[in-house]
Formats: C-alpha cells, structure tokens, sequence
C-alpha cells in the first residue's frame, strides 16, 4: 500500500506539472514558438542524459541499436511528438490555452477511436456513448469558434497516435525519450544555428535569466515524464486514468482565470458536452475495471479451493 500510495503522489505530480506548463511557455517571450521547441528538444536531451548517468544506465543502448523496429517507431514517435509540442507552444503562448486544454480533454475519447480503428478494438454501449457525447462537443464548438478547433484536434490526435506508438515500442521512458531527442537534435540545432546567423535568435542574447528559462525548458519535459514513469509501474491502469483529467482542468484554469480568455456561453455548452462524455467514459471504465477485477478474484479463488475427494463406495457384504 505505501508503494501505491507513493505511485499516486508521483503521478499527481506528473500531472499538475503538465497542466501548469501555459504559466512557463509566455515566459520565454520574445522566442517564437519554433525556437522555443527547438531548444526544448536539444535541453530534453541534455536533461535526461543526466539522468542516465546518475542511474549509470547505458546498456540499453547496445540492445537497442539491435532492434531497427522499434528505432523506427520511435523515431515515428519523435515527429509525432514534434508536431504535438509545436502546436501545444503556439496555442499557449498565441491566446488559446482554453483550446489546448480541450485538446487533452478528449485525448481519451480519441485513443478509444484510434482502438477501433487501428486495432479492431470492440466498444461497449457506454463507450460509445462518451464517442457521440465528444462528437457533438466538437459540432458545438466548432460553431462557436466559426472554424474547426483545430488545434485542439491537432493536439488530441497527435498525443493520440504517440501514445499509440509508444505503446507498440514498449520502451522505457528515459530511453524513448532519449532515442527521440537524439533523432530531433540536428534539425533542432541546424535551426538554432540558422537563427544565429541570420541575427534572429534570443538565446544568449535577452540576459541570462532568459537563456535559463530555455534552458529549463528541458528539465520540465524529463522531470514529469520520470514522475509519470514512476506512477505507472506502482498503481493501477484505472487509476492513471482518473489522474490524467488533472492536466486538462489545471490548463482549461490557466485560460480562465490566468490568461482570461473569453468563455461564452456556447463555449461553456461545448465543454459541459466534453465533460459529460468523460463522466460516461470514466463510469463504464470503473465499472469495467471492477468487474474484470472481480472475476479475476472469483477465478483464482476456484483455482485455490482443492476439490472435493470422492467418497469411498460402501463395502458390500457378502451373501
């Protein structure tokens, strides 16, 4: 129990930390948004190489250059995830937080799509419901904002199919993150080098307080990731799934009451729709989770009960 009550306080932390980062992008103004994502890319390099090398955690790297299969897939991951932190830096610092937490509130109904679809998953009725629930979320909301949320879908999907693909490579945190970056860092430093030349950049250039905030943009992608690692090796699957809703509240409260993005009444109706759907959704995952448990006990407690021996047949008296 104090293992899982350790998972728990780590992913909290993983989350809140995720869900604070619309308060740190702003700060790095005057950098556009490219220029902050290539620097986060070269720092979350150096961040977490340095937690290798406390760990002395290096020979994964021999088997990993065995397997070209899951190199290409994350190096798939790495443009995906790419295009997810480039559009997430841009919608914050540009006046969207409220759309990028929309984002990452229908991540969930997304991934179940991507089941469907991808790996012919079947939905149960609820599921289903929670899907039409989302659907017409995005109806409401795109005729509120006169286009489609775009960046909220960009976002969904792209940490959809990452997620995905993390899953099929089945490698750890510190490494996949480090196969990434390494895969992101000559474009990332090629840009920063352009930037240079052309007498663009702000690095080095807006005071030391800057150049830290860049570079700090690298310990804030590693430490919460090895926070979430840590929170999902202790606690049940369900329970990551409740804690994931804390990034998307802490970012939809960034916008509303940090950046005070306007909150009209058709928006306030398409986010109620999103949040039905994830009370649909989390009830049936509940219930799901529970049931499966409770045969799971019922099965092995069959299997620990020993049978019953057969009663001896009565002797027969000869006659």
């Amino acid at each position: 129990m104090p293992d899982v009550r350790r998972g728990v306080l780590f992913g909290v932390a993983a989350y809140t930390m995720w869900g604070l980062f619309p308060l740190y992008w702003p700060l790095l103004k005057p950098s556009g948004a490219v220029e902050i994502l290539a620097h986060r890319m070269v720092w979350s390099l150096a961040a977490v190489v340095a937690v290798l090398a406390v760990r002395r955690h290096w020979a994964w790297i021999r088997t990993m250059a065995r397997q070209p299969r899951k190199l290409g897939l994350l190096t798939l991951a790495a443009a995906i995830v790419t295009v997810n932190w480039g559009v997430y830096i841009y919608a914050v610092n540009t006046h969207h937080v409220v759309e990028s937490a929309l984002g990452y509130f229908i991540n969930p109904l997304v991934s179940v799509l991507f089941g469907v679809v991808l790996l012919r998953e079947r939905l149960r009725p609820l599921q289903w419901a929670a899907v039409g629930f989302g659907a017409l979320a995005v109806l409401v909301l795109t005729l509120d904002y006169g286009r489609l949320p775009w960046i909220a879908l960009t976002l969904a999907v792209s940490f959809g199919l990452y997620g995905l693909i993390k899953k099929q490579a089945n490698v750890g945190a510190a490494e996949s993150l480090t196969v990434e970056t390494l895969v992101l860092l000559l474009p990332a430093l090629g840009y920063l080098v352009y930037l240079e030349a052309a007498g663009q950049a702000t690095f080095g250039h807006t005071g030391p307080g800057h150049a830290a905030l860049l570079v700090g943009a690298g310990v804030i992608t590693a430490v919460p990731l090895l926070c979430f690692t840590a929170a999902a090796i202790r606690v049940p699957l369900s329970t990551i799934g409740l804690l994931q809703y804390i990034a998307p509240v802490l970012q939809f409260l960034c916008g509303v009451l940090v950046a005070k993005e306007t909150m009209p009444a058709s928006r306030w109706i398409g986010f109620s729709i999103v949040w039905l759907a994830l009370a649909v959704f989390t009830y049936d995952s509940i219930r799901a989770a529970r049931a499966t448990r409770a045969a799971r006990n019922r099965a092995a407690a069959q299997q620990a009960t020993p049978e019953p021996e057969p009663e001896p047949e009565p002797e027969r008296s000869a006659t």
